[in-house]
Formats: C-alpha cells, sequence, structure tokens
C-alpha cells in the first residue's frame, strides 16, 4: 500500500512519511479526495486557514514540486501527483490507499451481513478495521484536514459497532468486554458502544457491571451534556434490571412457528444502502414498507432479503402472499388473500368465515399480540391491501407494487431505481462467472449499459451466457446492439422483459396507453410535459395527468420536478406497440408534429441569440401547436441549452424517415447553442445531415447554408484548411444563386478563418469585399461584424494604428445599433490595442468593463480571450500568480466553447506565467503539450509560441536544445509574418 491516512500520514509503503508541514497538509488534502481534482482555493485555505499570503499559489506550487521530488526518493512516480488548472489531484490504484481499502472491506462486511453470513462479516470487519494505526492523519493541524479526518475516524467507529453487533449475535462476548470497555472509556457518549458493553457483560453473568456502566454513563450525560441516556440505552438499562437480557437478540429468540418466506437469491447484489436504510428504518419503528418500482427491478429480491434480516424479530410468524397485482391471473380480493394467510397460521377451514368481513375480523384477531412478518409482494392498488394490514405496532409489512400505493397510510415509500454500472457488472459476474467478467470487463459494461442496468434483463441476458459456455461476453454484446428487436434477447422460458412490460403497459388507461406508445417516438433521454401534450395532441392539464397516471404505473419515471425519462428498455418496448403495422399513420403524424414542434421553439429562441443572422432561420411550415411553441420559447436559453443533446438524435430522425426540410432546419436552428456550447462533434453531425438532405431536396440555398455553418466546427477545432473549402464552396453558390446577403456573411467568414491562419492579405480582401457589400445595402449590423473581424486580424498582423482606427469605428455602430454583444467586442479589442501600444491604464479600464459585458451577456470565448489579455498585463506587471489564474479560467472558458487553437493560447500563455513563477518543470510540461496538440492543428502560431516557451524552459539547463526550440519558432514565426520573430530573434541572440 502506498498511502496510509488511517493514522499518521505515511507514503511508500512502509514507515516513510512527508516532514515538511505545509506540504503534509497539502498531501493529506490530496489523499482525502484520492482520485479527484482539489481545487487551489481548497487547498490554500487548509494551508494557510483565514490569513493566505498573496503567493499562496506560488508557494503551493513549491510544495507540490517538494512533494513529487518526495514521491521519487521514496521510489514512486512523480506523475501519481495531476496538475491541472482547476487543481491538484492523487492519482492512485484501487489498493494505493488504507482509507479505500477499509471503505470496500466494511462495505463486503455489510453484504454479508444482509445476507445471513455472520462469521465471513466478521472476519470481513475486522481486516477493515486493521488498517487503522491511530486516529486519521493524526498530528496534521489543519482545521480542514482535521474536519474531514474527524469524519473517517466516524466511520472507523461505526465499523466497529457494526462488527461488535456482529460478534455479540456470534455469542463471542466474553473476548469483546476489554475491547469495549477501552473505547467506552475513549467515547463516553457514544451510546452504542455503552450499550454493546451492557450486553456482553449481562451475557456472562455480569448484569451489577452492566448496570454500572450505565449509571456511569447516566452521570456523564447530566455531566456534560445536561440530558437523559437516549431510550433505547435506558430500554436495555431496564432489561438488565428485569433479568430480560438475552446475548444476541435475534439468535436467542425462539424458533418461528410458520416460515412461509420465499428463498433469498444467493447472488443478490446492488441495493446495499436501501437495505441498509430500510432495517434502520424498521428498527426506528416505521413498521410499513412500501417498495415500488419498474418491472424488472427487483422489488421482490430486496424485500425478501429485507425479510430475511429482519426474520428472528419476528418469531411469531413470517407469511408471504403473492397477490398477483401485476400477472396474468386476475389480482387477489382482499377476502381471497386474507383466507391464504390464514391457512400459512394453521387456522382450519371449519374455523374460515365465508364473509370477507369476518375473515378479516378473524385474521386481526389472529394477529393481536403477536410478533408477525407480513410480505405483500405484487399489489395492485392500495385498495387490494389496505384490509389486510394488521392492527398494532409489533408487525411488520412489506409491500411491493408496481404501482405507487399512495393511499397506505403510515407506508415509508421507497421507489427502486435501476442498478449502477458497478452493481449490474456485478450481478452479471454472480450469473455467468466472475472469471468471464473480468476476463471482458468493457463488454460486460456494454451488456448491462444495452440492459438498462435492469436486474431481470441482466438476469435474463447472463442466463443466455451462462448456457452457452463458447459464447463470448463481446458476441452478447454485439447481439444486443444489432438486433431489431433487442428485448427479443431478454427471454428464458417464461420469463420475459417485454411481458413483464406488457403487463405493466395492460394496468393503465386506454389515453395513457396511447402517449405511451407515442413518447417511444421521442430520441432523447428526457422530455417535459409540452412533449407529451404535442405527441398526445392534447391540452397541457390533461397531458400532466396521462404522465402521473404512467409514472405511478412505474412506465415512466419523474427524472426531476417536471422532467421525465424513459427507461431504455420501456422506450424499446413503447417503440414496439407504435410501430406495428396498424399503427403507421399514428406513427408518422406523431413524428412531424415532434419535429414540428422543437423547430418552431428552437428557432423562436434561436432568433434572440442571432439577431444579424435570422433571416437563414428560415422555417418549412406553420407550427402545429403554436399555443405550446409560446409557452416553452419563454423559457428561452436554458431550455435551448437544456434540450441540446436532443438535437441530434432529432436531425437524424428526421432524416431516417424522410422529413428532410425540418432535416436541415432543423440542424440551423440549434447552429448557435451548440457552437458556442462547444459541442463541435454534435454540430458537424447535425449539418452533415442536414447537407445530405438539402442535397437529396436539391435546394442549393439550403446547400449553401449547411455548408457555411458546418465550416464554424472545422474553424473551432482548428481544421482551418476544411473551414476554409466549405466555405469556398459556399461562397460560390450564394454567388450563382445571386443570395447578396448571404455572399456577404460567408465572405467575412472565410476572412476569418484566413486570418487566424495568418494569410492576412487574403482576409483582408474578404472583408474589404463584405464592407462595399454591407455600406451597399446600408446593413449596419453586417459592417460592424465586418469591423470586428478586421480589427483582430489587424492587430494579429502587427498594425496596431490601423487597428485602433477600426475598432473605434466598430465602437460607434455598435451604440448606435444598441447591441451589447457588439459594444463588448469593441470594448475589448480596444483594450487589446491600447495594451500592445503601451497605453496600461486605459487598456485595463476598458478590459475590465469589456469583461462585464461578455459575462453578462455569455459570451464565453470573448470572455476567455479578455481574461487572457488581463492575465499577460498582471504578468508584465510582476504579479505572475493573478496572471496564472486569470488563463487559467480563460482555459476553462475555451474548453467549454471547444475552440482547440484558443486552448493551446491559453496553455502558452498560463505556461509562461508559472515559468515567472520559477515553476520551469510545469511550464515544461503545459508548453509540451501545446506541441502535442498543435500536430493535429493548423496553429502554426501557437505551435511557434510553444516552442519558444520549451526554449526559454531549457535556456539554463540545455542551451543547445533551447537553441534549437527557438530556431524552429523563429522559422515558423517568419513564415506567417507575426511580430513576434523580433522578440525571437533576440532570445536567439542571446543563447549565442
Amino acid at each position: 500500500m502506498r498511502f496510509g491516512i488511517l493514522g499518521p500520514l505515511r507514503v511508500g509503503g512502509g514507515e516513510s512519511t512527508v516532514t515538511a508541514g505545509r506540504d503534509r497538509i497539502v498531501l493529506a488534502m490530496l489523499l482525502l479526495r484520492s482520485g479527484r481534482l482539489v481545487p487551489v482555493d481548497d487547498l490554500v485555505d487548509a494551508v494557510w486557514e483565514d490569513n493566505p499570503p498573496a503567493t499562496a499559489r506560488a508557494q503551493l506550487q513549491t510544495c507540490v514540486s517538494r512533494l513529487r521530488r518526495r514521491f521519487v526518493e521514496l521510489g514512486l512516480a512523480s506523475d501519481l501527483i495531476i496538475t491541472d488548472p482547476a487543481g491538484y489531484g492523487v492519482r492512485s490504484a484501487p489498493d494505493d490507499l488504507d482509507a479505500e481499502v477499509f471503505a470496500r472491506g466494511v462495505e463486503a462486511a455489510r453484504t454479508s451481513v444482509a445476507a445471513g453470513r455472520l462469521v465471513e462479516a466478521r472476519t470481513e470487519f475486522r481486516a477493515a478495521l486493521a488498517q487503522w494505526r491511530g486516529p486519521a492523519l493524526g498530528g496534521i493541524p489543519s482545521s480542514s484536514v482535521r474536519r474531514r479526518a474527524q469524519a473517517l475516524d466516524e466511520q472507523r467507529l461505526t465499523a466497529l459497532e457494526e462488527c461488535v453487533d456482529v460478534e455479540l449475535r456470534l455469542g463471542q462476548a466474553t473476548e469483546l468486554i476489554e475491547e469495549l470497555t477501552e473505547c467506552v472509556d475513549r467515547h463516553p457518549l457514544r451510546e452504542r458502544l455503552r450499550g454493546q458493553l451492557m450486553l456482553a457483560l449481562s451475557a456472562v453473568g455480569r448484569q451489577a457491571d452492566a448496570l454500572a456502566v450505565y449509571r456511569e454513563g447516566r452521570r456523564f450525560y447530566a455531566d456534560e451534556l445536561g440530558i437523559e441516556p437516549g431510550a433505547e440505552l435506558q430500554e436495555l438499562h431496564q432489561r438488565v434490571l428485569a433479568g430480560d437480557l438475552a446475548l444476541t437478540g435475534r439468535e436467542t429468540r425462539p424458533v418461528p412457528s410458520v416460515r412461509a418466506l420465499p428463498r433469498a437469491i444467493g447472488d443478490f447484489t446492488g441495493r446495499q444502502q436501501t437495505l441498509t436504510r430500510l432495517i434502520k428504518d424498521v428498527e426506528a419503528g416505521a413498521r410499513i414498507q412500501l417498495i415500488d418500482g419498474m418491472a424488472g427491478s427487483g422489488k421482490t429480491t430486496l424485500a425478501v432479503h429485507v425479510a430475511t434480516a429482519l426474520a428472528a424479530d419476528y418469531p411469531d410468524a413470517q407469511l408471504y402472499i403473492d397477490l398477483h397485482g401485476h400477472s396474468e391471473r386476475t389480482p387477489l380480493t382482499p377476502s381471497a388473500a386474507v383466507a391464504t394467510l390464514l391457512r400459512q397460521l394453521g387456522v382450519p377451514a371449519e374455523r374460515m368465515p365465508t364473509a370477507q368481513d369476518d375473515r378479516l375480523a378473524l385474521w386481526r384477531s389472529e394477529l393481536a399480540g403477536r410478533r408477525v412478518l407480513l410480505l405483500l409482494d405484487n399489489a395492485a392498488t392500495a385498495d387490494q391491501v389496505i384490509p389486510l394490514l394488521p392492527n398494532g405496532s409489533q408487525c411488520l409489512i412489506l409491500i411491493t407494487s408496481r404501482r405507487r400505493l399512495v393511499g397506505v397510510d403510515e407506508g415509508r415509500p421507497s421507489s427502486l431505481p435501476v442498478l449502477d454500472t458497478d452493481e449490474a457488472v456485478e450481478l452479471l459476474g454472480h450469473v455467468v462467472g466472475v472469471g468471464r467478467v473480468a476476463a471482458e470487463p468493457d463488454a460486460a459494461a456494454e451488456v448491462v449499459r444495452r440492459c438498462g442496468h435492469l436486474p431481470l434483463a441482466i438476469r435474463l441476458a447472463g442466463a443466455r451466457l451462462a448456457h452457452r459456455p463458447r459464447w463470448r461476453i463481446a458476441d452478447l454484446a454485439e447481439r444486443l446492439s444489432t438486433r431489431r428487436d433487442p428485448l427479443a434477447e431478454f427471454e428464458a422460458g417464461e420469463r420475459s422483459v417485454g411481458r413483464a412490460f406488457a403487463l405493466s403497459y395492460a394496468q393503465v388507461s386506454p389515453a395513457a396507453q396511447r402517449a405511451f406508445r407515442l413518447l417511444g417516438l421521442h430520441p432523447g433521454v428526457r422530455f417535459d410535459n409540452s412533449v407529451a401534450a404535442v405527441l398526445a395532441e392534447l391540452p397541457l392539464t390533461d397531458a400532466q395527468d396521462l404522465l402521473d397516471e404512467l409514472v405511478d404505473a412505474h412506465l415512466v419515471e419523474e427524472a426531476e420536478l417536471g422532467r421525465y425519462r424513459l427507461h431504455d428498455l420501456v422506450r424499446e418496448y413503447a417503440r414496439t406497440l407504435v410501430a406495428e403495422p396498424e399503427r403507421t399513420v399514428e406513427r408518422r403524424d406523431g413524428i412531424e408534429r415532434l419535429l414540428n414542434h422543437h423547430l418552431h421553439v428552437a428557432a423562436t429562441i434561436a432568433r434572440t441569440r442571432e439577431p444579424s443572422s435570422a433571416h437563414s432561420l428560415i422555417v418549412a411550415a406553420a407550427p402545429i401547436r403554436p399555443d405550446l411553441v409560446a409557452v416553452v420559447a419563454e423559457q428561452g436559453h436554458a431550455w435551448l441549452d437544456e434540450n441540446l443533446a436532443l438535437w441530434t438524435a432529432l436531425v437524424r430522425l428526421a432524416e431516417t424517415e424522410g422529413f428532410l426540410r425540418y432535416c436541415w432546419q432543423l440542424a440551423r436552428a440549434c447552429w448557435h447553442a451548440q457552437f458556442e456550447g462547444g459541442r463541435l462533434d454534435e454540430l458537424i453531425e447535425t449539418h452533415s445531415a442536414g447537407l445530405r438532405a438539402a442535397e437529396k431536396l436539391g435546394d442549393d440555398s439550403a446547400v449553401a447554408t449547411m455548408l457555411n455553418y458546418l465550416a464554424s466546427a472545422y474553424y473551432r477545432l482548428g481544421d482551418f484548411p476544411e473551414s476554409v473549402r466549405l466555405m469556398e464552396r459556399a461562397l460560390d453558390i450564394f454567388g450563382r444563386l445571386g443570395l447578396r446577403r448571404e455572399y456577404r456573411n460567408t465572405l467575412g467568414n472565410l476572412g476569418t478563418s484566413y486570418a487566424v491562419n495568418f494569410q492576412f492579405r487574403k482576409a483582408r480582401e474578404c472583408y474589404d469585399a463584405a464592407r462595399a457589400l454591407a455600406t451597399r445595402m446600408r446593413d449596419m449590423s453586417a459592417l460592424a461584424n465586418e469591423l470586428n473581424n478586421l480589427t483582430m486580424t489587424l492587430l494579429l498582423w502587427g498594425r496596431a494604428d490601423e487597428a485602433l482606427r477600426t475598432a473605434r469605428r466598430h465602437l460607434g455602430i455598435a451604440r448606435e445599433v444598441g447591441d451589447l454583444r457588439r459594444l463588448g467586442n469593441a470594448l475589448g479589442h480596444l483594450g487589446m490595442i491600447r495594451h500592445r501600444m503601451g497605453d496600461v491604464g486605459p487598456a485595463s479600464r476598458l478590459l475590465r468593463v469589456a469583461l462585464r459585458v461578455k459575462r453578462q451577456v455569455g459570451a464565453r470565448f470573448g470572455e476567455g480571450e479578455v481574461l487572457n489579455e488581463i492575465g499577460m498585463m498582471e504578468r508584465e506587471a510582476g504579479r505572475p500568480e493573478c496572471a496564472a489564474d486569470l488563463h487559467r479560467a480563460a482555459l476553462v472558458a475555451m474548453t467549454e466553447v471547444g475552440d482547440r487553437a484558443a486552448q493551446c493560447g491559453s496553455r502558452n500563455l498560463l505556461a509562461r506565467a508559472i515559468l515567472d513563477q520559477g515553476d520551469t518543470t510545469s511550464a515544461l510540461d503545459l508548453y509540451r503539450r501545446v506541441l502535442a496538440d498543435t500536430t493535429r492543428l493548423s496553429t502554426r502560431y501557437e505551435r511557434a509560441r510553444a516552442l519558444e516557451g520549451v526554449a526559454r524552459c531549457l535556456a539554463s539547463t540545455d542551451p543547445a536544445g533551447a537553441r534549437e526550440h527557438l530556431g524552429r519558432a523563429l522559422a515558423l514565426f517568419r513564415q506567417i509574418e507575426s511580430p513576434d520573430q523580433h522578440e525571437a530573434e533576440r532570445l536567439l541572440a542571446e543563447l549565442g
């Protein structure tokens, strides 16, 4: 084990540690969040608490550098510490950290307890507790570390208490007394430990000592807290006084006279937290538990395990009945159900009343004063189970249903989700063999994903593998991904996922059945009630009622308030229903309503985001549901952003189903959200599909529109040659069609692609032609666009004076048209120009105003540009720590929008700031990252800057290497006519 935090900090597998105080705090914080990034601010707070110095971040980098060197001294890799603009982290394997080994051991022990394997549980608990060497991270005074370490100490005590419970049940009281006495002395306020000591003492006949332990605790609680002991400890005290205290509680009670519970399956997997919570709820007095969930989610399995774990607490009877609420049989009436339960209790037929009320009265009489566990499985409705509920508080009732039984008073509901990935893979391993799963982990993960993490589907799919030893798991994964009817793969004899869904479907109203089928057409993950209303052709309120009905039946999940989803396999079932031949018209009309609604909502919102390009948002037809379009469009950008993941699926659906005009127009409507959100791969997919659709339609204007907007993705990805190729093709089409406005806009876009590739003369030719067209058309908005683009081109070209004149003209037009976004661009560019001209004061004021504006309008790329410029000024002013913070924030913004060239630029600037702080190693790492990235991009400028940065890092240790890198940088700067070549020439001269 490489790291130890369950005791004094330990590094390297032995007793070695880190001695420097600040380094110990930093490493402790990283290990407390192993596998995750710890923000720099959190580390600063941990080291300096309320009084961090101005150089805190620089000192933090020094701490990290020392830790890396210490790791190497101890035989560890220095790159175990991860550096990221957001913070630092420790990369560790599963067995590297004692706290993680402890947590896994405790979880395994709890699973064994739930399964009744007490001997195995004791071994696992003790192995986990053996990881501890003392209080967690003892000797580190930081309050942030101590707070988190105390949480670990609490976990240890809780695990110890659970272990003692098991050992008491195993009859090991004698061995526990010394350990418990010591623990109670150290933790006198922990009532559970005190109660366990009383149990152990009573078990060996030392009742007087047990009473003394209670009295001592009572005095302590009164003195320290001013309170009496808790109710459970007081009850334990009374039982000691009465001589009515059994050693292990459950194990020493009489054997139940009636045991009708089904067998608890041996490969029960997952649900451990739910199982533990349910048991705690019951022990706290919640006597009616309602377990609901979709078909195949494992409700009955969980309920049986809860019942098995608690069975000894209900010694008089443990009863079970299947109420057939969701089966091919008619649901049992309360009268028939109670007759079965009375027979399980041994009531002879001659005593069984005929009338239902009399039977129920006998049932309640039989249970009066008895401790009985009752499992009512597969309930149809609340009305079916309410008559079966016994009086009194001594009985436990577990009820499972596919519906939410909201009418059961006192019922504590638990809705089962599907398994998480780890649990699902573990279940597959239980079914097909752990070795097979271990040999193909990726294929196993794919199989459970195709099963929707649904326990029934995993068991049925696993059964196919278990009976086919020559199959690989990958073979099954391929079958599940390629079969036209995936549900057909989840069958085994009479058991079938499709049949289970059909039973739930049959239980809802015809209107809900139609809505459910049509929801299967929706290709996204989530939807709201407006989608249901569009598909079902209903008012919103009626659609909401149907959604509520489907949620109660677990055919639809309410993922969050007002947002719904279909489980993957349930969606497949819905699609199967709506694809039946007799529903062809229903299906096609539903798809058109769906596409029409989303197109009109997206176009309405996009027009507010793209006022200068709204003309290209041509909509195919009038809205089918204008009332819903108006309601949803009011949500604005938030709705568009929330549904970004849906657009690719909608465009794909439109293309596949032959709605070609919807296809390309949907792509266009979601362009701005995809572009600004950095979803460039999706932008390429949607607009490529839109391009194919436009070509099939023979609509040249649509073809050119798709080409122009498709080019924007390649521009952001740094593939400038492809961007130029697409725009030149679009320009040719717009020119041939005589579409002057579109031709002008594409000219400007083409110029920008030339500019970022440092083809300044070509860029200026495009801008000049576009400006001339905008002037003739008296389009001030378009003229502002071209002035904005020309400003940045002139600045990159090194023509600051001309750039200043152009930016001022742009600012005047931005004020005239009242466009806040353009105003932010103009102010930002003016600030950059004044900075490059040496006017630091005015530059700083302009840039900070621009930053506020860009944040106000949500222009993340522009925000990143301005942050980088301010960061450069901070570094030049001798404040590299502040500069580094700004460049990190800029990198986050550029990453969000997906602009890879801009990411390289931000990393170059961040590396320079870090180098100025004296951290050559980290700076060199960043520069080399940029070099690796720019080999895949067309950004020669950032590659040249990275080469120059590497040279700066190597200057003192490897002059020859520095000269070689600087020579390559200078060649690139000269090739693109960059003003940076002069600084590179000066550096090369200094190196000799």
